[in-house]
Parts: C-alpha cells; sequence; structure tokens
C-alpha cells in the first residue's frame, strides 16, 4: 500500500513547485519514511540480538547504521513538512507502508546479516524510483536528499554483506 496526500491538504506556500507535485513528492516521501522506520527498528533489533563470533563487529556497524537511520528519518519527515503536508502517523502505517517486511524472530548471525543486506537494498531501490520523480516536478531538494539516502544505504548492505 502506498500513502495518498491530496493536494487540497497541503498548506499554501510559495514555490515554484506545483501544488499536485508536492503531494505526489510528500506522498512518495511518506512510503520512504515508512521503510526507512521499519528498517531502522530491524537493524536496531540485530544490535540488540546478534551472537557469536561476528558480535563485536556487527554490533557496532549496526550502532552506526540505526543511528543514520534516525537522523534519516527525521530529516524526511521535515521534508514532507516543508513541502506542506502532514507525516504519517502509527507504527502500524509504517509497516502497511513499508517495502520490506517486519520480523518478529531472528534467525542466526548469517540471516541477520542476509536480511538487513536485502532490505538496504530494497529501500534503496524505492527511493530511487522516487528520485526520477522529484526530478521530474524540479524538486531538487527532495532528489538530492534521497540520492544521498540511496549511497548510504548501498554503503550500509554493502558493509553488512562483506560480513558474510
Amino acid at each position: 500500500m502506498t500513502t495518498t496526500i491530496k493536494s487540497a491538504e497541503l498548506r499554501e506556500m510559495k514555490t515554484d513547485i506545483k501544488k499536485a507535485d508536492r503531494a505526489e513528492m510528500a506522498a512518495k516521501l511518506g512510503d520512504a519514511l515508512a521503510s526507512t522506520v521499519v528498517l531502522y527498528y530491524k537493524t536496531q533489533s540485530v544490535h540488540w540480538n546478534v551472537t557469536g563470533p561476528l558480535f563485536g563487529t556487527v554490533h557496532q556497524l549496526t550502532e552506526g547504521q540505526y543511528e543514520d537511520l534516525a537522523a534519516s528519518i527525521d530529516e524526511i519527515a521535515e521534508r514532507i513538512r516543508a513541502l506542506g503536508a502532514k507525516t504519517p502517523v502509527g507504527l502500524s502505517t509504517y509497516v502497511k507502508n513499508s517495502v520490506i517486511d517486519d520480523l518478529t524472530e531472528w534467525g542466526d548471525v548469517e540471516d541477520m546479516l542476509k536480511q538487513l543486506t536485502s532490505d538496504n537494498l530494497a529501500v534503496a531501490d524505492q527511493m530511487r524510483e522516487f528520485v526520477k520523480i522529484a526530478e521530474e516536478a524540479d524538486d531538487v531538494f527532495t532528489a538530492d536528499l534521497l540520492t544521498a539516502r540511496i549511497g548510504a544505504l548501498e554503503e550500509a548492505s554493502w558493509m553488512l554483506s562483506a560480513n558474510l
């Protein structure tokens, strides 16, 4: 499911970005926010639950990653607000609108790393689609924000997979 925002729900503002485009970008950012929130919780869950010979490495790696994700959650939410929309609320909304699945239990460290590797790439791919939409709307700030996040997510995926 995806977030829907109607142009009428946006606050009025002076910008060269058309109101309909702002509504679409805010909705897409709402979906990116949902995926990022779920990825944040999954990454922190690995941080808390990892055991075995890779404990120290994975524990430290995931701490840096969930801290980065926390900062990005705030950036994405603030961009939604800057476009004149309200951010989505409710954990169930985030789980429902995320491109990655929520988990209720983990396997071993290899399962954890494979899952987070895949999840980071899935969120990056989602954002890559949204960059194209932002560029078409001439919303360069959103395009740049998402492009930077794609780089961070792909790097996180690579670092996780390097431990397999």
